[in-house]
Formats: C-alpha cells, sequence, structure tokens
C-alpha cells in the first residue's frame, strides 16, 4: 500500500516537472521568435483576443463595483467616512479586482479558444503540415497569440477601471445618498496613477500566461476529440489558478 501510494506521488511529481519544464521552454522559445511575428497576424488576434472580450469583461466589472461599493458605502456612511468610499472603491478595483478577473474572465473565454484550436489543428495534423513546409509553429501560431494578449490587457484594465468605478458611483450615490462631488474627490485624494499602473502590469504577466498556457495545452492535445476537449478544460483550469498565484506575488512586489 505504502509502496503504490509513493509512486503515485512520483508519478504525480515528474509529470508536474516535465509538464513545468515543457511550459518554460516554451515561453522560452517564444520569446526568442518575438521579432519573427508577423503584424498582419498580431493586429488580427488583438481583435479576437482583445476588442471581442470587451463587452463581457466590461459587464464582470461593472457588476463587481456595484456589488463592493453595496458592501462598503452604507457602512462607511455609518461610521462617518462616506468621503472616503470613492477611493476606496477605486483602489480596490485598479489593484486587485480588476486585473485578477480581467485575467479570470479572459481566462475562460480566450485561453479556452486558443486551446481548442490548437488542439484541434494538432488533432488533424495541420501543425506537422506547417512543420513539413518548414514553418516554425512556435513563430507562426504561439508568437502572434502571446504579444496580442499581452498588449490588449492593459487596454481591457483600462476601460475595466472605468466602468467599475461608475458601477461603483452609480450605487454609492442612488443607494447611499453620497454625492458626486464627495465620491469623485476621494478618488483623487486617495487614488493615485501608480494604482492603475501595477494593475496594467499585472495584467500584462496575466496576459503572456494565459496565452502560453493555452498555447501549450493546445500543441499537446492528446489525440481525439475528447483530448481536444481535455486539453480546454485543463488550460482554463492551470491559467486560472497561475493567475491567482501570480497575483499574490506581484502585490508584494508592486505595492507592499
Amino acid at each position: 500500500m505504502l509502496k503504490y501510494i509513493c509512486e503515485a506521488m512520483g508519478n504525480r511529481i515528474l509529470a508536474f516537472c516535465a509538464a513545468s519544464g515543457k511550459l518554460t521552454l516554451l515561453l522560452l522559445a517564444t520569446l526568442r521568435r518575438l521579432k519573427d511575428a508577423n503584424a498582419k497576424e498580431v493586429v488580427r488576434q488583438m481583435a479576437l483576443l482583445g476588442a471581442d472580450s470587451l463587452p463581457i469583461v466590461m459587464m464582470t466589472i461593472l457588476c463587481t463595483g456595484m456589488v463592493f461599493s453595496v458592501q462598503t458605502a452604507k457602512e462607511f456612511v455609518r461610521l462617518g467616512a462616506s468621503s472616503s468610499v470613492g477611493g476606496i472603491v477605486a483602489i480596490a478595483m485598479a489593484r486587485e479586482l480588476v486585473p485578477v478577473l480581467t485575467g479570470v474572465v479572459v481566462a475562460g473565454r480566450i485561453g479556452a479558444a486558443i486551446a481548442a484550436e490548437l488542439g484541434t489543428m494538432k488533432v488533424t495534423e495541420q501543425i506537422d503540415a506547417l512543420r513539413v513546409m518548414a514553418a516554425n509553429p512556435v513563430s507562426y501560431l504561439v508568437v502572434p497569440r502571446f504579444i496580442a494578449l499581452v498588449l490588449m490587457m492593459p487596454v481591457l484594465v483600462v476601460f475595466a477601471n472605468f466602468i467599475g468605478n461608475i458601477g461603483g458611483w452609480v450605487v454609492a450615490h442612488y443607494y447611499a445618498g453620497i454625492g458626486s462631488f464627495t465620491y469623485e474627490n476621494s478618488i483623487r485624494t486617495l487614488a493615485e496613477f501608480y494604482d492603475v499602473f501595477g494593475g496594467m502590469v499585472k495584467s500584462c504577466v496575466f496576459g503572456a500566461i494565459i496565452a502560453i498556457v493555452g498555447c501549450y495545452k493546445g500543441l499537446n492535445a492528446p489525440n481525439g476529440a475528447e483530448g481536444v476537449g481535455l486539453a480546454t478544460t485543463a488550460s482554463v483550469v492551470l491559467s486560472i489558478i497561475l493567475v491567482f498565484i501570480t497575483n499574490y506575488f506581484l502585490s508584494i512586489i508592486l505595492y507592499v
């Protein structure tokens, strides 16, 4: 029994180390080939992966800002700190909620799409055909998606911050009776540009994680339709886990 448990744990550890090594090698290969990126393909991927994700990101962050304001505005008014509501909402949104939730939404929508697309190409041997034609799959498939997500994530975060603070203001003004000037002045007093900048830096890292994980799972998808589904699911789960883990360390580096 003990031998079986140790063997199972050893196999899991070896599989984890192998996957980590392959992910790292794919990241390094992508960084080495950034100069080979096709500008037209990068722009196309920016539209598909970034611009098309804007509506669902803004809807998610709008609801988050409203809910966060509901949870804080009434209590702050009761404690006589209504002049701090806007700043608290803006800082929390800019530093943590907006980049993390944007990363989660993009991982669910884009990470799955990347893994499914590349997984299907791998199963139908299209990637092997690229190699036969002397086209490097990393340069042709991975690099444009990597650049597109790294560039578009900060843009999504800027729009999400704006709509999230609007949602917070609506609730604070009409639900808790906090004046518009008080709310806006609180943001100007407490929030700083570095709060938003730190969230944008986080989003760049999250975009790189989602792109690399999605491409890795797609390029290594098992054969068959079931394999593509498993790769897609694994891509979303792993991306979200890595986003939360990375967010902890980035928060310490940027804000602590």
